[in-house]
């Protein structure tokens, strides 16, 4: 089984930490998940301090870390750091019917270190 932590959406449009678990098969002593559809996929680069807004996700994302290191920090105060090597899905929307409010939902993203943030983000399917 392989985890992964993610970025969801609770009952309450609320974003929150969680993990996603993908079982493995063992394929000739190489454990391997079923595939997982992906769209897109986009090469990141963000500057040392690089700040986001408050957002959501809207399309679940799977962010691979490649060079330096993000924090992300949910509106309940909570946060996790990223490094090189990490992967999370950032997979946190908005109810249906619900306007976004800057001060409820969502989560921000901030750049940290000095060195200039590096990442793949694949859109899944």
């Amino acid at each position: 089984m392989y985890a992964i932590p993610c970025i969801i959406s609770n009952q309450e449009g609320q974003s929150i930490f969680s993990e996603k678990s993908f079982p493995q098969s063992d394929r000739n002593g190489m454990l391997l998940s079923e595939q997982i559809q992906a769209k897109t996929f986009r090469i990141r680069e963000s500057q040392p301090g690089y700040t986001t807004d408050w957002h959501v996700a809207g399309d679940a994302t799977m962010i691979a870390v490649l060079q330096g290191g993000i924090k992300i920090i949910l509106q309940n105060g909570q946060e996790k750091m990223f490094t090189v090597g990490d992967v999370f899905i950032a997979a946190d929307q908005l109810n249906d019917n619900t306007s976004f409010d800057p001060t409820l939902h969502g989560h921000k993203a901030t750049v940290v270190g000095d060195e200039i943030f590096k990442a793949i983000h694949i859109k899944l399917g």
